[in-house]
């Protein structure tokens, strides 16, 4: 039997996956995975962290060469 608090939760889930998924289709990143980024920085040729892979899905720099990069 689902109470409020249940009901409240699955809200708040969809919410947030929704809002998740606009997010993404806004930075080109929807349906990208960990596969899609370098394993190496394409500028300095330094290895990319698998947690930044993960968090940026398609990424082909390291964060440095990144900054830098958008700075540009």
């Amino acid at each position: 039997m689902t109470d409020d608090i249940d009901r409240a939760q699955d809200l708040e889930e969809r919410q947030r996956d929704t809002a998740l998924r606009r997010q993404a289709t806004r930075a080109g990143l929807l349906g990208k995975t960990m596969t899609d980024s370098a394993t190496e920085c394409q500028d300095c040729e330094q290895s990319i962290p698998e947690a930044r892979r993960w968090a940026m899905p398609g990424c082909q720099r390291c964060v440095k060469c990144q900054t830098i990069y958008e700075k540009k």
